[in-house]
C-alpha cells in the first residue's frame, strides 16, 4: 500500500490567511476607527515589512508565490474587489508596493 504524505496540511488556512492579510493592509485603517484599532494597525498591520514577513510565513507552509501574485492581481482586476480600488486613499500605490516585493521574489528559489 502506498500512503500519500501531505507535506503541508495547513495550505488552505494559510491560502485563506494570506489572502486576508493583503486585503486588510492594502484597504488601510478606516476614516472613523477607534483608539484601539489605530494602535492595533500600526502595531500589527500597518507597515509593509509585517505583512511581507506574514505572507513569507504563509509561503513557507505551502502557499507558491504564483498564487500570491495570482491574488494580487485579481485584487487589481477583479469586480468584487472593486470597492477596495475605489477607496480614497493610496489601496492601489499599497497593492504595487506588496506585488513588488513578490513579483521581484518569483527570482529567488526559497524565501527565508
Amino acid at each position: 500500500m502506498i500512503q500519500n504524505q501531505n507535506s503541508y496540511p495547513m495550505k488552505e488556512w494559510h491560502l485563506e490567511n494570506m489572502k486576508k492579510t493583503a486585503v486588510k493592509y492594502v484597504t488601510g485603517l478606516s476614516e472613523n476607527a477607534s483608539s484601539f484599532q489605530k494602535r492595533q494597525h500600526k502595531k500589527y498591520g500597518g507597515k509593509i515589512t509585517n505583512v511581507q514577513r506574514n505572507i513569507d510565513f504563509d509561503i513557507r507552509h505551502g502557499v507558491t508565490i504564483d498564487e500570491v501574485v495570482t491574488f494580487l492581481d485579481k485584487i487589481r482586476d477583479d469586480v468584487s474587489y472593486a470597492d477596495i480600488r475605489d477607496k480614497e486613499g493610496n489601496s492601489m500605490e499599497r497593492l504595487g508596493l506588496l506585488k513588488k516585493h513578490f513579483v521581484g521574489a518569483t527570482d529567488r528559489s526559497t524565501i527565508l
